[in-house]
């Protein structure tokens, strides 16, 4: 007798709210709470709750011997890491790619104008009723550098492009080239650091990115130099970048830390010259449409067996 392939897909947005999803398979909407929707041994394609953390996307994962994709809604894949073990051979991890470059550059971008133009000191200027007007940085004809050019370095790019920046410099895992340059690999950082007033992180965390931020990373910075975090917190090394900010050297703004929510008491709340933004790089009203139409898309070409897009690795 032969049993009834899984056909349970795990959903963390109700299967009504999303157009064009194919008949045939069993929605589930599991959000990351404590009852699950259904037995996990029955579901084919698991959807990971988008930013409920480690913890709860690997849950599942060891009673899900049937599961055939896995689907992150994030562009990185690092919360789901710690459970791949749990998985059976030949399972598909795809992520979200497509979803979240519109809205993580567009933070990038207002990191860096308000950081350069002052916007936190005239926030508390403003609480306090002081007019505190002078000269400020611009964004104009300043050297900005792209680390991790991936997607989402090509979109902050993008809105890069009108702001009249002396140049921009690309750097990503390994070099290449690219109808608007070359992008040059991780080995060229010490070489290129000392030369940007900008630069932006938007690389995966990933053991080659993990702490990559270092002492000698941030002091190979030009002096009055503006880190911009938008990847993940651990990319940075928080001691060594606490004391480049104390000293009043390089300047910060980050959408990602670490430790991460940043506790209460934290000393880089108080650092000076900081700006921090609570991880809300995707966190946005384009993250339903893209992350639907994404759902929609890959569970129609699983469905009828197609390839799926954004496939980043298939578990041995």
């Amino acid at each position: 007798m032969t049993s009834t392939p899984a056909n349970d897909v795990w959903l963390p947005i109700a299967a009504d709210e999303i157009d064009g999803l194919p008949e045939g398979l069993n929605y589930r909407f599991w959000d990351g709470g404590r009852d699950y929707p259904a037995d996990p041994a029955d579901c084919a394609f698991y959807v990971v709750p988008y930013m409920k953390g480690p913890e709860v996307a690997v849950r599942p994962l060891k009673g899900m011997d049937a599961v055939r994709v896995v689907q992150t809604l994030s562009a990185g894949i690092d919360h789901v890491e710690p459970g791949l073990g749990l998985l059976p051979a030949g399972v598909k991890l795809c992520n979200a790619k497509g979803v979240h470059e519109a809205s993580t550059a567009e933070l990038a971008l207002a990191l860096v104008l308000a950081s350069l133009r002052g916007f936190p000191g005239f926030a508390e200027g403003q609480s306090k009723e002081e007019w505190r007007s002078g000269f400020y940085p611009a964004l104009a004809d300043k050297s900005v550098l792209v680390v991790g050019y991936g997607s989402i370095g090509a979109a902050i790019e993008d809105r890069l492009e009108p702001f009249e920046c002396a140049r921009v410099v690309r750097v990503a895992r390994s070099a290449r080239t690219t109808g608007r340059g070359p992008v040059h690999a991780l080995e060229a950082l010490p070489r290129l650091l000392p030369e940007a007033d900008v630069v932006i992180l938007s690389t995966p965390l990933n053991a080659s990115t993990q702490g990559l931020v270092d002492a000698g990373f941030l002091a190979a910075m030009r002096d009055g130099a503006l880190l911009v975090n938008v990847a993940r917190g651990p990319v940075v090394d928080t001691a060594a970048l606490l004391a480049e900010l104390e000293s009043g050297r390089l300047r910060a703004a980050l959408d990602v830390t670490d430790p991460e929510p940043l506790p209460a008491g934290h000393p880089l709340w108080h650092a000076p010259h900081v700006l921090i933004t609570p991880h809300v790089g995707g966190s946005t009203s384009a993250f339903l449409p893209r992350a639907r139409r994404l759902l929609a898309a890959q569970l129609t070409r699983f469905a009828v067996g197609e390839p799926l897009d954004n496939l980043v690795l298939t578990t041995a």
